[in-house]
């Protein structure tokens, strides 16, 4: 079997209003969303199987479907989608980090791949090793789980004043979430109040995430953990507090504050894993596959944080069905994600797959039909289609 062709679709989806039950506008250190942009990627072959992949528009839609279509196609065409390893190590471009955008063509491999052999991605990477629960799975306890296949998710919220922020709290512990992520860094003081305003609402019955986006000063993050601690409200994590590649000044936050570290963008770098793990400056590994460079990638760094002794979660980048299906597939079948993955699901208008998800007690399950095991309707994607 031979790659034959990549297309890519740049398509636009709404998010669903606050006031709707949603999570627009999504409010974060840096930007303020009410729709966004994704890629559709879909892999041909010459045996008439075609994959899906899906990620986020980088700079522009026009850029990111240029840089596939016209860069790494040629790279790939006449290759074999089994050899994934081989791709991923031919796509090299002098000067940059090609691995975000060969991330959908690999995933669309992965996607194929299964549908060639009739199996379910996360099988092929090895079967159901994480159904996020944080006990040991072992092998007398596996049919404990009345359900192996169900993915809790945890429930992400943009910056929303503390009476909004806790009206959301109650709603997310009533549908059945245990974890709420919130964006944070535009106001330390502020984001200690909403905090607080949430878990006095659901009366310490949700864990929290708070995601900064590199938003704090080293100082800031240190007086935002301590007074969450005085407060009696320990964190599931703190994530990405300060900026990139200040791995000394991450490490001393660690050893001043009571509050679980979880590096994200830090990740996004080539090796910084390793750097933060030797360095002590890091207690949760917040992974992406886009930036990973795939489902192979991933399962590379979760090998790593795995062998430190270290939990992990997978990130969200506002992820339409396809997206969620990879990383719903990776996070079963990759050992070592023991918390859930975020997610923002819940929050679009529409999606462009046949079937979308459901959300049931704040939980998805992963596909079992073979490969992705997701259909895309091109209907919707021409509805949402950017000209």
């Amino acid at each position: 079997m031979k790659i034959t062709d990549i297309e890519s679709f740049a398509v636009n989806v709404p998010l669903v209003p606050f006031e709707n039950g949603g999570i627009g506008p999504y409010v974060t250190n840096h930007n303020s969303l009410t729709d966004m942009d994704r890629i559709l990627v879909r892999v041909d072959t010459n045996e008439g199987i075609s994959g899906w992949g899906e990620v986020r528009a980088f700079l522009t839609p026009e850029a990111t479907v240029s840089i596939l279509e016209d860069g790494v196609r040629p790279l790939v065409v006449g290759q074999s989608p089994f050899e994934l390893e081989k791709l991923r190590r031919q796509v090299f471009i002098e000067y940059t980090n090609a691995d975000m955008f060969f991330a959908p063509v690999e995933v669309a491999c992965w996607d194929i791949v299964g549908k060639a052999l009739e199996k379910p991605v996360y099988e092929l990477l090895g079967g159901w090793t994480s159904p996020t629960q944080t006990e040991m799975k072992h092998r007398d306890h596996q049919g404990d789980y009345e359900d192996a296949h169900k993915i809790e998710i945890a429930y992400c919220l943009g910056i929303l004043p503390p009476e909004q922020s806790r009206q959301r709290a109650a709603e997310v512990l009533n549908e059945g979430y245990s974890v709420l992520k919130t964006k944070a860094g535009r106001n330390w003081k502020e984001d200690i109040a909403r905090i607080r305003a949430m878990h006095t609402e659901v009366e310490g019955e949700l864990e929290f995430r708070l995601d900064p986006n590199q938003g704090w000063t080293i100082d800031q993050a240190i007086r935002v953990g301590s007074a969450l601690a005085d407060a009696g409200i320990y964190l599931q994590y703190m994530e990405q507090p300060i900026r990139v590649d200040a791995h000394k000044s991450l490490a001393s936050l660690k050893a001043q504050t009571r509050q679980p570290l979880g590096p994200n963008e830090d990740t996004y770098i080539p090796h910084n894993l390793r750097r933060l793990i030797d360095a002590g400056a890091i207690d949760v590994a917040v992974l992406d596959l886009t930036p990973a460079g795939g489902i192979t990638g991933l399962r590379q760094q979760a090998a790593i944080v795995e062998d430190a002794g270290i939990p992990m979660a997978h990130h969200c980048a506002f992820d339409l069905g396809v997206r969620t299906a990879a990383i719903l597939h990776a996070v079963h079948g990759i050992p070592g994600f023991s918390l859930p993955p975020d997610s923002v699901y819940y929050g679009w208008e529409d999606d462009i797959i046949v079937d979308p998800f459901d959300i049931v007690n704040g939980a998805l399950h992963v596909p079992q039909e073979p490969g992705l095991g997701v259909e895309v309707d091109r209907e919707t994607i021409e509805e949402y289609r950017i000209a």
